[in-house]
């Protein structure tokens, strides 16, 4: 029960990471999983639910069915959707239902492969594991079916924009003040995976001249395109004036020189003894609010990645919580917390809260309050806090 939290809410499940990274590609996400559950995938944790229409699909999943197993029932509903509808692809996924009884998706997607003749790739989801997960392992799944191998590197410097979700950027315009400044910087953004690119633009991935990844989902595809087509790598988010700018030139010199660049990793961990600043948010974006931190306000900070986050890129420094009560206790001994505002039932009264919203954590709750901080000045937090 330790690990039980008593205060916080959870961050959103694997399954809505696959929704969402998938959802603007022109296939059809079905989600093993009982009627009425879809609002949880979409209306809540998808803001684009209400402008673009996606197939996101639940199979109405019965307890006769999970305890009987009629998988034919599921068959049946994804053909005659498909033929239906037409989409470019199917992906399945698990609820925590099926993911426990062992429903065997690969075997479903392969007999529905075969009698609609689709691309259909079944994700590893179980509904418990964190959205990162979810969504890295779609995209990976998708760049392995449709990325095209006939293609010429472009000329131009060029890159991709790797693991860009609302889940984790919201809509408030972050992604496409990303694509201005390194379209500003010189470079030709071939796509953006996947919010505001096309399917054939992110099929020709492997022109690109290098690949930023933005966040953790991006991190699998960019070691994919990396072995795939030799494609170096830059981890980091263009937060800030001065980070912004440090990494546009390591995103030159990847490309020159053919080496991954951990970038946002590149970073000072204050002393211990010191009450510095804590961010909690996606591994990617905390570092890279850090080193925003660190150039323009000559400020160092921590980075706390929490478990129920799934931490895929942190430093070694960084503690990782298992527990509300040890995130509290972390909170207490900081200076500063950056984090998203139901964060803050937890944190003491005594220390400066920043509010940092973030779409996978607290939905559309703090949308409002969600601020643009790539490739621009960052507010002193000092003097609003």
């Amino acid at each position: 029960m330790k690990h039980a939290s008593r205060i916080l809410s959870v961050y959103s499940s694997d399954t809505a990471g696959v929704a969402s990274m998938l959802y603007e590609l022109g296939g059809m996400t079905v989600i093993h999983d009982a009627s009425g559950c879809n609002s949880t995938y979409t209306t809540h944790d998808e803001p684009r639910w209400y402008q673009m229409d996606s197939m996101v699909y639940i199979s109405a999943l019965t307890e006769n069915d999970m305890i009987l197993g009629n998988d034919e029932k599921l068959v049946k509903d994804v053909c005659r959707t498909a033929k239906e509808l037409s989409p470019a692809f199917i992906a399945l996924c698990a609820s925590p239902m099926p993911a426990m009884t062992g429903t065997d998706l690969n075997a479903i997607g392969e007999e529905i492969r075969e009698k609609t003749l689709l691309p259909v790739f079944p994700i590893r989801t179980n509904g418990m594991d964190c959205y990162l997960k979810g969504a890295s392992e779609a995209l990976l799944a998708y760049l392995e079916h449709f990325c095209r191998e006939d293609v010429q590197k472009t000329r131009e410097l060029s890159v991709n924009i790797l693991g860009a979700t609302p889940l984790d950027f919201s809509v408030n315009g972050t992604v496409e003040a990303v694509r201005k400044f390194l379209m500003e910087e010189g470079f030709r953004v071939v796509s953006c995976m996947c919010k505001g690119s096309s399917p054939g633009e992110i099929a020709s991935a492997g022109a690109a001249q290098v690949n930023l990844a933005v966040s953790s989902c991006g991190l699998a595809a960019a070691e994919y395109l990396w072995k795939r087509f030799g494609t170096p790598f830059v981890a980091g988010v263009p937060l800030g004036i001065g980070y912004a700018k440090r990494l546009a030139g390591e995103l030159k010199k990847a490309a020159e020189t053919g080496e991954n660049l951990y970038s946002c990793l590149r970073r000072h961990v204050p002393d211990e003894r010191a009450k510095a600043p804590v961010i909690l948010h996606e591994g990617v974006f905390a570092s890279s609010l850090c080193c925003a931190l660190e150039e323009d306000f000559h400020t160092e900070a921590n980075v706390i990645a929490p478990k129920m986050l799934t931490p895929f890129l942190r430093k070694e420094e960084d503690p990782s919580p298992e527990c509300e009560d040890l995130l509290a206790e972390l909170f207490a001994k900081a200076g500063t917390v950056f984090a998203d505002p139901f964060y803050k039932a937890i944190v003491p009264e005594d220390v400066p809260f920043v509010s940092l919203p973030h779409e996978a954590f607290s939905g559309r709750c703090f949308r409002r309050e969600n601020k643009v901080l790539a490739a621009r000045k960052i507010p002193d937090w000092r003097k609003i806090c």
